[in-house]
C-alpha cells in the first residue's frame, strides 16, 4: 500500500501527467483519438496534433493554475481568493507556472473571469455565474487543496467553494469542486469507497431543502446512469473522471481511458490522474511518464514543502 506521502505526491504528479498526455489529443472527437496502446505524450506518426508548437511532456493550464493554487496556499498559509487571483493573472500575463513561461490555452470563461478581476472586481465576485458558466476551469485546479487542507470535512468544501468563485461562481461548478475535494480526501485516506463516501458527507453537510443540495441532486445527479463524455461541461467532467477511475486498476489506465473520451482530453485526465495518481500513488506511474514531464523544478520544492507541512500536523 502506498504511504500518506506517495499519495500526495501522486495526487499532484498525476494531475500534471494526466494534462501533459491529453494535451496532444484536445479537442478531438474520440473516433480520431488512436488506439490506447498508442496513447503517449508523442502521438503517433501522421496523427494532427492540437498545440503543435507545444513539446511533449508539456502541462497546460490545467496543471498551471493548480500550481497556482498550491502555491498561494503555501505563501498565505491559508485560501486568500485575492492572492489567487493575482498568480491566476501572472499566469495569464506572465506565464507564471507555465512550462517555459507559454500560455498556449486559455479557456474563454477564465479570460473573461481574470480580466474582470483585473478591472477591480474583488476575486469572490469575479467569476460569472450564469447557467451556462459552467465550465470546467476551477475543478481543475482544485486539488491541492485537498492534498494541503488538514482541517474538517465541513472546512474544506467550504473553501473548495470558495476557491470556485475567483473564475467559475455557478453554484455546479462549487459543488462539483467540494465533492471532487471530498473524493480526493477520501482516496487518501484509503476509503473502500471514496466517491460513495464523499456524496454521503456532502450530503449529510447539506440536507435536504438546502439550495446546494437540490443542485446535488437535480442538476449534476452524481448516481445518473450516462456514461461521461469528456467534455468542458463541469459536471461531465467530474462524472467522466469518476467513470474512469471506476474502470480501471492502474493509473496509466485511468489517463488513457480520459484521453481515450475525446474532446477535453487534457483536463479530463488531470481531474481523473490526480484521483488514481492518490489512490494508486506516485511509484505507480510510469517511470517514462515521469521522466519526460517537463517543468519539474516548479513542482518539486513545491512538493516536498507540502509533505513536510502533513507530516507536521
Amino acid at each position: 500500500m502506498p504511504t500518506r506521502e506517495e499519495r500526495i505526491a501522486g495526487g499532484l504528479y498525476g494531475l500534471l501527467i494526466g494534462d501533459a498526455l491529453g494535451v496532444p489529443y484536445e479537442f478531438h472527437p474520440p473516433q480520431q483519438i488512436p488506439p490506447r496502446e498508442q496513447i503517449e505524450f508523442e502521438p503517433p506518426a501522421g496523427f494532427h496534433r492540437a498545440h503543435p508548437s507545444v513539446l511533449p511532456g508539456t502541462w497546460s493550464d490545467d496543471g498551471a493554475h493548480a500550481l497556482c493554487l498550491l502555491a498561494s496556499l503555501q505563501y498565505r498559509d491559508m485560501l486568500d481568493p485575492e492572492d489567487l487571483g493575482r498568480r491566476l493573472w501572472n499566469w495569464l500575463e506572465l506565464g507564471y507556472m507555465a512550462v517555459d513561461f507559454e500560455v498556449f490555452d486559455v479557456g474563454i470563461q477564465t479570460r473573461s473571469a481574470l480580466q474582470t478581476f483585473r478591472a477591480g472586481t474583488p476575486a469572490l465576485l469575479s467569476g460569472p455565474k450564469g447557467e451556462r458558466d459552467n465550465g470546467n476551469g476551477s475543478l481543475m485546479r482544485v486539488l491541492p487543496l485537498a492534498l494541503w487542507h488538514t482541517g474538517t470535512d465541513q472546512a474544506l468544501v467550504y473553501e473548495a467553494m470558495r476557491q470556485s468563485l475567483v473564475t467559475h461562481g455557478h453554484l455546479r461548478s462549487q459543488i462539483c469542486c467540494a465533492v471532487y475535494c471530498l473524493w480526493a480526501r477520501r482516496t487518501l485516506q484509503g476509503a473502500s469507497d471514496p466517491w460513495g463516501e464523499a456524496l454521503a458527507t456532502f450530503r449529510q453537510l447539506y440536507p435536504e431543502g438546502l439550495e446546494a443540495r437540490s443542485e446535488l441532486e437535480l442538476q449534476i445527479r452524481p448516481e445518473r446512469p450516462e456514461p461521461g463524455t469528456g467534455s468542458g461541461y463541469v459536471v461531465d467532467c467530474l462524472l467522466s473522471a469518476r467513470d474512469c477511475v471506476r474502470s480501471e486498476a492502474s493509473y496509466e489506465g485511468v489517463v488513457k481511458a480520459a484521453v481515450a473520451l475525446g474532446r477535453d482530453t487534457d483536463t479530463t485526465a488531470a481531474v481523473a490522474g490526480g484521483i488514481a495518481g492518490i489512490r494508486d500513488g506516485v511509484k505507480a506511474l510510469p517511470e517514462r511518464w515521469r521522466t519526460a514531464l517537463r517543468g519539474q523544478e516548479l513542482v518539486e520544492p513545491m512538493l516536498t514543502a507540502l509533505i513536510q507541512r502533513i507530516q507536521n500536523t
